[in-house]
């Protein structure tokens, strides 16, 4: 029997592919859990349609993304931090520090693409690796500086 994929299906398709599956398959599995439907004329002009939508949509997401990847590539991220007499951090400078830093910045990043393994706890300057959708990643330099005294 010839289905529509609705949805991704491991060992079968990807959405909006037309596949051949066994009779028993399709109107016992992949049909009632709304995964498949028949295809049908209609449904197979539909599918195609949809198909190539869904194709320009991942080239714009994938330019978009390159751009900002691109644009934030070198950057420099300061960070200030309150310190102690010995220069000791009182704070740790975390993910979602450097996130809101860098949307003061005009770039919109999440936590999540932040790749560092744990807080830093010390003064310096760090690469840090940001990572985003289709395998493409940004190199910054943060640095971590005492704020002034009072």
């Amino acid at each position: 029997m010839k289905v529509i994929l609705l949805k991704d299906v491991d060992n079968i398709g990807k959405k909006f592919e037309i596949k051949s599956v066994a009779d028993g398959y399709a109107k016992n599995f992949l049909i009632p859990k709304k995964l498949a439907q028949p295809a049908t004329k209609n449904a197979e002009a539909w599918a195609k349609t949809q198909a190539e939508i869904t194709s320009k949509q991942a080239e714009i997401e994938l330019t978009k993304t390159q751009e900002l990847a691109s644009s934030m590539d070198g950057h420099e991220v300061t960070i200030e931090v309150k310190t102690g007499d010995q220069d000791q951090m009182f704070e740790a400078v975390s993910a979602q520090k450097i996130v809101e830093k860098m949307g003061e910045m005009g770039f919109a990043v999440q936590k999540e693409q932040i790749v560092i393994k744990e807080p830093l706890k010390q003064l310096g300057e760090f690469p840090i690796k940001i990572a985003f959708a289709h395998n493409l990643e940004a190199q910054i330099k943060l640095i971590i500086v005492a704020s002034e005294k009072k």
